[in-house]
């Protein structure tokens, strides 16, 4: 049985895609490489609207009317008849029924016991302080107070009431409020590196998950010719290849950013690579995280790393855990051979 769908698929089987991206002109093959950076239908982790462009060709019918949509399903699923079952309900009961078993309830006799007429007497006239004393001495500490307690063992031992220990209570927790949204204006914060600000030395959009990718874009294309922010961060900002290789591109223009953090991000090894490219000839940058990305890296990109920071002697932190015993002990020499040679320097200037 053929689906229906599967018949308009069957035009499509000769087509030959070579021939026709042969056709297609330069500029078109241009638009065509950067729809695809942007577009990505089958990466499930980019919201249904980055994956592809809308392709709806009916006009809009009206604006949005959620009660009216509300009461248009509900008129459906009423309309619709329902399936018949195969075995149709006859609340019919079957099997054993279930009796819980009665556990025997103990009994407990008191016991009776006699004290002497004596005894009996005294503890009959005695007064409830008397009683109190008695039964601290003999440690029935359940029967009486605390403050009855620290009046009896305390006054004979010298101890003062204040300082007699309590019962031990637990520490009082203290409730852990939520970290507060990122206050930063990202339309602003953009518009205001474009315009090259002097007073905008930081940019810090780390956990705005809302960004476009094109924005994000935009960003590395502004701080191209940006000379006055020194540290960029879109941590956890859903960042991806393309706005890696935008980020790339930036690298080797500017001339003045000195710290990038793009952590907890869906950078994969290929964006990674093209920052590492673009870092071999940056001499300004001092800092760059990459840690945390959805995926790893993988060990071609980390001996790329490796060999990056062996050849650029200004990184001076660098935000990676290497899952290779290799790369890790490379770049951690490399690093220490790297801040030596700033300590060297400042010792030399000083003297």
């Amino acid at each position: 049985m053929t689906l229906p769908f599967r018949k308009d698929l069957d035009k499509y089987k000769d087509l030959d895609e070579d021939e026709i991206l042969g056709k297609l002109s330069e500029e078109e093959l241009k638009q065509l490489e950067t729809v695809l950076d942007d577009l990505d239908p089958e990466n499930a982790l980019l919201p249904a609207g980055f994956r592809q462009k809308d392709q709806t060709a009916k006009k809009a019918s009206g604006p949005f009317d959620r009660e009216r949509l509300l009461a248009y399903l509900e008129k459906q699923a009423l309309e619709h008849k329902d399936r018949e079952d195969y075995v149709p309900f006859t609340r019919e009961k079957k099997g054993k029924i279930f009796i819980p078993k009665q556990k025997p309830v103990q009994s407990y006799t008191e016991e009776k016991f006699s004290l002497d007429p004596e005894l009996e007497e005294a503890l009959t006239s005695a007064t409830d302080t008397e009683l109190g004393d008695l039964a601290a001495i003999l440690g029935m500490s359940n029967l009486i107070t605390n403050n009855q307690f620290c009046d009896v063992v305390g006054s004979s031992n010298g101890i003062d009431k204040d300082s007699f220990s309590n019962i031990v209570k637990g520490e009082k927790m203290l409730p852990v409020f939520d970290e507060p949204p990122n206050p930063t204006n990202v339309e602003e914060t953009l518009q205001r590196i474009k315009d090259n600000d002097s007073r905008l030395v930081e940019v810090n959009l780390n956990n705005i998950k809302n960004i476009p990718i094109p924005t994000l874009k935009e960003f590395a294309k502004a701080l191209e010719t940006n000379t006055h922010v020194k540290n960029f961060s879109l941590a956890a900002t859903r960042s991806n290849d393309p706005v890696a290789v935008a980020l790339a591109d930036m690298l080797r223009v500017n001339t003045k950013l000195k710290s990038l953090n793009i952590e907890s991000n869906f950078v994969t090894g290929v964006g990674i690579l093209a920052l590492v490219d673009a870092l071999r000839d940056n001499e300004t940058l001092t800092e760059i995280k990459i840690d945390n990305q959805r995926q790893q890296l993988g060990t071609i990109a980390e001996v790329e790393i490796a060999k990056m920071l062996e050849e650029n002697t200004k990184i001076l932190k660098f935000g990676y855990h290497f899952t290779q015993q290799g790369p890790r002990a490379r770049a951690a020499a490399a690093i220490t051979k790297n801040n030596d040679l700033v300590r060297k320097r400042r010792v030399e200037g000083d003297n």
